[in-house]
């Protein structure tokens, strides 16, 4: 039976520990909370007072309920006081001799059956431990920022911690409300390791002027549905704890994708550490605040840059496939008269059919109305010849993901479309420039790449070649704002910004289910209720297909030569046995 704590303590007072002191207290724990000074130890108590305040305000707690809380909690400057203590956690800053000096002393203090635990990010549980004279009652317990909001807690196992510990301290976070994760002590456990690469490589994109901050974060919050895009979470997490919890993962791994990105360690020794000091990849309103302020990164709007832009009124599509259809659809309820090419009649009517049902859908929600759906469709031409695109101003292709075939289309659009007509290409994985060089107007060339559902989803990548002209590109960018898209620019390369920082994050998820570090549950678990993700890696392999996303890695492989983008074998295995994810009703997980 796991053992029934009453009393903690929490040693260290910053954001981290007065939350993980909150959530101990919210849960009818008394807390002895430490810091190293009575100066520090009044910050701390300020910190949980304002944190209540807000729980408070926010009706999540009453006053009453908040003076319980606080009054379970005792604040000190005395290790001394925490002698009584059933568990103690760390949560001081993320420096070994610290926090091993740290617990040697708790050490003599504590009663012999006491738990000790640290809330460690990166560092190695084991060394920590071994500056005890019992390592076997030392134990990670590792809370997510903010502590009493997130759900997940890693609890990490060394070689020699006792069983009896490990099932108590699980057992003590599902008793707080917590999704515990049991794993070993290894740099990053899962969602760091699985994060801070992720992070690390955004950065690189970034510090090889690849695409603007912006456009980096607006394109994996909107083409992902994350929370925040990686360089303003960087700026959050602080620059100098992620240079350092990197620096510890290469130390370990030897994977040259942990290596902090040098702009990392640059920044830092140059005080730019994100939020905290005002100033990281954003600048900030002061040190603290969450505001964001222009500075000289900030983008000039093409009207400030007064680039003059071509004339948008009358578009043409080539394709009838989902996608296309979407696409479609998007023009024509953002007014534009659409022509529509598709390679039979039968096609033309589907896709007429398919617009006409999603306006019944949405006028059944309230969404839209009759008049819409007309207007809409009253847009529409649908022709089964190439030759109706004389006229149109852009077109957009999305046709089948095939190289010679998407050529071929290019070099009759060239002949047929008028001069000063934009060639747009939604492909996803094929370079850009292929389809411009077998055109006698590169310059008119431009990928457009939406994301699906189209009609959906706001992303639009847009794709620039070094051939594309600058008319063009803020052209596209403005045509998608008039769409009511989300548009990022970014260089001719694979996997432009999303899927280059999606996929290798997706093929170190499975690295790890293969080396049996933990299960695919607990990985999605760690992803999503740890860093509030809307879908766990291995749920977003299979929706979007094994075979699809094994493309897109080998397509990123050959283009970085980058020995960790190497696909997994166990994904290559997988799409070689036919489990292609829920299409097939296998994939990491089965499906009825």
């Amino acid at each position: 039976m796991a053992r029934d704590f009453t009393q903690v303590g929490v040693i260290g007072l910053g954001t981290m520990g007065a939350g993980i002191v909150e959530v101990f207290a919210r849960n009818g724990i008394n807390v002895v909370a430490v810091e190293a000074s009575d100066e520090a130890v009044e910050r701390g108590r300020g910190v949980l007072e304002r944190s209540t305040q807000r729980a408070l305000d926010r009706g999540k707690l009453t006053q009453e309920d908040r003076d319980a809380l606080i009054g379970r909690v005792t604040f000190t400057s005395a290790l001394a006081d925490l002698k009584d203590c059933q568990l103690v956690v760390e949560a001081v800053p993320e420096q070994l001799e610290l926090k091993r000096g740290i617990f040697s002393e708790v050490d003599k203090v504590v009663a012999d059956d006491a738990i000790l635990a640290t809330n460690t990010s990166s560092l190695s549980v084991t060394e920590i431990s071994v500056a005890t004279s019992n390592p076997k009652r030392v134990v990670g317990m590792h809370f997510f920022n903010p502590a009493p909001v997130l759900k997940f807690v890693e609890v990490i196992s060394t070689v020699v911690t006792s069983q009896d510990v490990i099932e108590d301290v699980k057992a003590l976070a599902e008793r707080l409300g917590k999704m515990p994760v049991v794993v070993g002590d290894k740099a990053g456990f899962i969602a760091n390791a699985l994060l801070f690469g992720y992070l690390n490589h955004a950065v690189s994109m970034f510090e090889q002027k690849y695409a603007t901050r912006e456009d980096i974060d607006a394109a994996m919050r909107f083409g992902c549905g994350y929370p925040m895009g990686p360089l303003a979470l960087m700026d959050l997490i602080g620059l100098d704890t992620a240079y350092e919890i990197l620096d510890t993962m290469y130390k370990q791994g030897r994977d040259r994708l942990h290596a902090p990105s040098p702009i990392i360690k640059q920044m830092v020794t140059a005080g730019l550490k994100g939020r905290k000091s005002g100033k990281g990849f954003y600048t900030y309103e002061a040190p603290g605040s969450s505001k964001v302020v222009d500075d000289a990164l900030t983008p000039v709007s093409a009207e400030a840059a007064q680039t003059a832009l071509r004339t948008i009124a009358k578009v043409g599509v080539v394709g009838s496939g989902t996608m296309a259809t979407g696409i479609i659809e998007v023009f024509a309820k953002a007014g534009y008269d659409v022509t529509y090419v598709a390679r039979a009649d039968a096609k033309v009517e589907a896709v007429r059919a398919s617009i006409e049902k999603s306006f019944d859908k949405a006028i059944g929600r309230g969404k839209a109305t009759e008049d819409d759906k007309a207007a809409a469709v009253g847009r529409l031409t649908g022709t089964t010849s190439l030759d109706d695109l004389a006229d149109v101003d852009i077109v957009v292709e999305a046709v089948v993901e095939d190289l010679k075939v998407k050529q071929t289309l290019f070099e009759n659009l060239d002949e047929i479309c008028k001069p000063g007509a934009i060639l747009a290409t939604t492909t996803s994985s094929l370079p850009v420039i292929q389809c411009g060089a077998v055109t006698k107007r590169p310059e008119d060339v431009i990928g457009m790449h939406f994301f699906n559902p189209a009609q959906v989803m706001k992303l639009v990548e847009v794709v620039t070649t070094v051939s594309t002209a600058a008319d063009v590109t803020a052209t596209v960018q403005d045509l998608c704002a008039k769409l009511g898209k989300v548009a990022v620019t970014c260089g001719d390369r694979a996997g432009f910004i999303v899927n280059a920082l999606l996929f290798p994050y997706l093929n170190d998820a499975v690295k790890m289910l293969e080396a049996h570090y933990a299960t695919a549950d607990d990985i999605d678990t760690a992803m999503k209720t740890g860093c509030s993700l809307p879908m766990g890696p291995f749920e977003l392999l299979d929706v979007v297909g094994l075979d699809v996303s094994l493309a897109i890695e080998r397509e990123l492989y050959v283009e970085f030569r980058e020995r960790g983008f190497a696909p997994a074998p166990m994904l290559e295995h997988l799409v070689t046995a036919g489990y292609l994810g829920r299409k097939t009703g296998r994939g990491f997980r089965n499906y009825a």
